[in-house]
């Protein structure tokens, strides 16, 4: 799920434990708990890589309440976004409405372990894609590369860990290392340039009002076209 960080609350916040049934289930319970589950800002990471970028086609994987889909298409880029909540995404084309860019963004209902969006983009996006349930992450990582048209970008955003102030961290979420992230993607040799594979500390504020950090990573990759 897409992590609009300067929100304190945090979709790896496992205090109450996953819901009973599916991941599905759990996500629409998630959202309805509250108006607005996420700041609606962009993450930061994705305003800082796609910078210089030419807007065109873009995927946007776990889009949650549309905060990185809605401005990617304020900035141009015509926008797919995805999520497994279908609250979400009813919620998401609300916010659409109200910023004037819905004819940019054709939202779709995916559990992306088991369905994903056809066609290729300019640019795909997979910002902190964690889950409480198993979820095979891998398989959709290698589905989102394959999905970067020639001469496009992929990108990947994650968390290294449990914020600070978690306590009780669920022992079943992964977190892998960047370069982990990298070789699972079994990127066929001479077909990609890796420009980005590290972490950096994103500051956000706990719960209690108390300045804080966690630590995520960005792997970012430019596949390449019949130019180079």
């Amino acid at each position: 799920m897409s992590d609009q960080q300067t929100d304190p609350r945090n979709a790896s916040d496992t205090r109450s434990g996953p819901a009973a049934g599916s991941a599905e289930a759990f996500w629409d319970e998630r959202y309805d708990q509250s108006d607005r589950l996420w700041s609606g800002e962009p993450n930061a990471a994705l305003v800082r890589e796609t910078e210089g970028l030419t807007p065109g086609s873009a995927l946007d994987l776990g889009c949650g309440e549309g905060g990185d889909a809605i401005w990617l298409a304020r900035q141009g880029w015509r926008v797919t976004a995805t999520d497994i909540s279908r609250v979400a995404l009813g919620r998401a084309a609300g916010h659409a409405d109200q910023a004037r860019v819905a004819d940019r963004v054709e939202w779709q209902h995916h559990d992306l372990g088991a369905s994903f969006p056809a066609g290729s983009y300019d640019l795909v996006c997979a910002q902190f894609l964690h889950s409480l349930h198993e979820m095979p992450r891998e398989q959709i990582l290698q589905n989102a590369a394959a999905a970067v048209s020639g001469g496009g970008t992929l990108l990947i955003v994650g968390h290294m860990g449990f914020p600070g102030w978690e306590t009780e961290p669920h022992p079943g979420v992964d977190f892998p290392t960047p370069q982990k992230v990298l070789a699972s993607l079994d990127l066929p040799a001479g077909q990609w340039d890796v420009l980005v594979c590290d972490t950096h500390e994103h500051p956000l504020t706990a719960p209690d009002g108390e300045p804080s950090t966690r630590t995520n990573y960005t792997v970012k990759l430019r596949r390449r076209g019949r130019q180079d």
